[in-house]
């Protein structure tokens, strides 16, 4: 199938796109390297002040509090390029924050931000930022897209620094695997830059301008996927160096020096990941970047998703804990309150009270002396009281050996590991297939999530359950299961089965069950009634609390899994 020329990108979020500034040179179908120096030239218009093309239509004369479709009241302009404007807006029917894109019906790209637009709105990936709507009222064309009050951009956490290990990789990740998804569909964004990544408070990457932001400036390009690909190269570079990976400066980032070509990022920065480093030099290879270890060059997201599944994971760092400060004892002398201490002088520590000497004090230590000589004869005749009744209860003529108790002990229980994991789609369709591994990557804050469903706590009927089967790479002896949630409420409910593969096809009624647990909380642990050996396990979800709207979904009956343990 031909791969799709033209995208198109939304723009706006909490922030805006970006400054106000002039009209970028009309885009070609050159590749990459004609697209970034648009871009530049962009950029320098904006430090210069040029005015924007004039054969451009004039962008819509519209002022804050103009109300489009008697619905969405504009409130800030937060770009104005090229005959658009970007505004930040209220959706006055559901009290909401949302971001519009505005142009003349007129304009010479109108057509194809509509066209794009539709088509952004219909691949309706979590991962993006949604396009709500998308009209041609009254000689304008605007498009409404979600707007993310919590988000915060690439740009702004690269101006504190470069990015951890973890987060980079987690970066990488899931912009690879929007992006394939997206291109599957036949979508590409071609303005994949820092101010078009948002990280939400819960840690997960958003990408905004899915098909609209390259249409309202006219860029394409003969070569799609690669042009994608080396952006999510330049984003991963940029993340680990806090380096733009060209000479120009870029997204408030400073270029690499002139004439030094591009290096890969451990020579830029020391401490930088090996294996990051080289992915980023394999994603930006399509510019003249050398592979490391002769590594092939990436140059589709699905190729980059595949590299980033044979790396080692990397795991979030450790908690540091410091230790609390000394206790420092503060000591009284009498008749020094309200007096000064001079500089590095001790208190003296006042002697211990003379003993007792009076009649009283006498008659209080026999008294003392007494209770104590009761404690001990009470103590001690419980004490044989308690032997003579295990003496009783034991066997008489039998010895236990230390080998015999052990045997009545329980055995410890040990992790077991998740080699993979798979949705178990039973009826209809599928929640979250890509965030299944996020469910055993040893972070809490990763999720997979199930779909918002009208009625509840309990699917049925319009599922008979969601979940994921696990495979423990090898039959194991599964007794236990601790399972981490993300919404709390009345309530959750986790059935626990073994089955024999995993394929969906099998319904949970003739799996042989493990248990199963109700809970409330954040957290659902299962034990079984005796181990049960098995390679695959069910993790079953059939009722769900109501929860609140979040970013990628509005309020309903959902709940998401953070973590999944297994022991045996």
């Amino acid at each position: 199938m031909a791969e799709r020329s033209t995208a198109a990108v939304d723009v706006a979020d909490n922030s805006g796109d970006e400054p106000l500034t002039a009209k970028a040179d009309e885009a070609t179908a050159d590749g990459v390297a004609q697209t970034r120096e648009r871009e530049t030239a962009e950029e320098g218009a904006a430090e210069t002040g040029e005015p924007a093309d004039p054969g451009a239509a004039s962008p819509p004369e519209l002022h804050s509090g103009h109300k489009l479709a008697r619905r969405y009241r504009l409130e800030e302009c937060v770009t104005r390029l090229d005959g658009f404007s970007s505004w930040r807006a209220v959706d006055e029917k559901l009290r909401r924050a949302v971001g519009v894109h505005l142009l003349p019906a007129d304009h010479p790209r109108a057509r194809s931000v509509l066209a794009a637009a539709r088509s952004s709105a219909l691949l309706g990936d979590p991962r993006f930022v949604h396009v709500l709507d998308a009209v041609e009222e009254n000689d304008l064309v605007y498009v409404v897209h979600e707007w993310l009050p919590d988000a915060t951009e690439l740009t702004a956490l690269l101006a504190a620094g470069p990015l951890e290990a973890h987060d980079a990789y987690q970066l990488v990740s899931q912009v690879s695997q929007a992006m394939a998804a997206a291109h599957r569909e036949g979508l590409a964004h071609l303005r994949l830059t820092p101010s078009a990544v948002l990280r939400t408070s819960t840690g997960q990457y958003r990408i905004r301008g899915l098909a609209v932001n390259a249409a309202l400036r006219g860029i394409s390009s003969d070569t799609p996927q690669r042009t994608d690909t080396e952006a999510i190269g330049a984003l991963l570079y940029a993340s680990l160096t806090q380096r733009w990976p060209y000479e120009d400066d870029a997204y408030g980032l400073s270029g690499l020096p002139k004439g030094v070509g591009l290096i890969a990022p451990d020579q830029v920065r020391a401490g930088v990941h090996r294996g990051l480093s080289e992915l980023a030099m394999r994603a930006l290879v399509n510019d003249g970047a050398t592979a490391s270890r002769q590594e092939p060059p990436c140059t589709t997201p699905e190729e980059l998703v595949k590299a980033i599944g044979e790396m080692p994971r990397i795991r979030p760092p450790e908690p540091v804990f410091t230790a609390p400060p000394e206790y420092q004892r503060t000591t009284y002398q009498q008749g020094s309150y309200g007096r000064t201490t001079p500089p590095g002088a001790t208190q003296p520590i006042p002697p211990p009270p003379p003993p007792l000497q009076s009649r009283t004090g006498k008659a209080l230590k026999w008294t003392v002396s007494a209770l104590l000589i009761a404690a001990l004869g009470l103590g001690s005749w419980q004490l044989a009281d308690a032997l003579m009744d295990r003496g009783k209860s034991e066997d008489p003529g039998k010895s236990e050996t230390s080998e015999g108790g052990d045997k009545n002990k329980p055995k410890p229980t040990q992790p077991i590991d998740i080699a993979k994991g798979q949705e178990y789609v039973l009826k209809g369709d599928a929640q979250d297939l890509q965030g299944v591994p996020n469910t055993y990557d040893g972070d809490s804050s990763t999720y997979w999530r199930t779909n918002s469903f009208i009625g509840g706590p309990k699917l049925a009927p319009y599922k008979p359950g969601v979940g994921i089967v696990y495979d423990l790479g090898k039959e194991q002896e599964v007794s236990s299961a601790s399972i981490g949630l993300r919404y709390i409420g009345d309530h959750t409910t986790i059935e626990l089965y073994a089955t024999d593969s995993m394929s969906s096809s099998t319904p949970p009624s003739s799996m042989k069950k493990i248990g199963t647990v109700t809970t409330e909380g954040r957290t659902a642990k299962i034990k079984a009634k005796k181990p049960v050996a098995t390679r695959y396990v069910l993790v079953w979800l059939t009722d769900v609390p109501s929860s609140p709207r979040d970013e990628y979904s509005g309020a309903g009956y959902k709940q998401a899994i953070t973590d999944v343990k297994f022991a045996g």
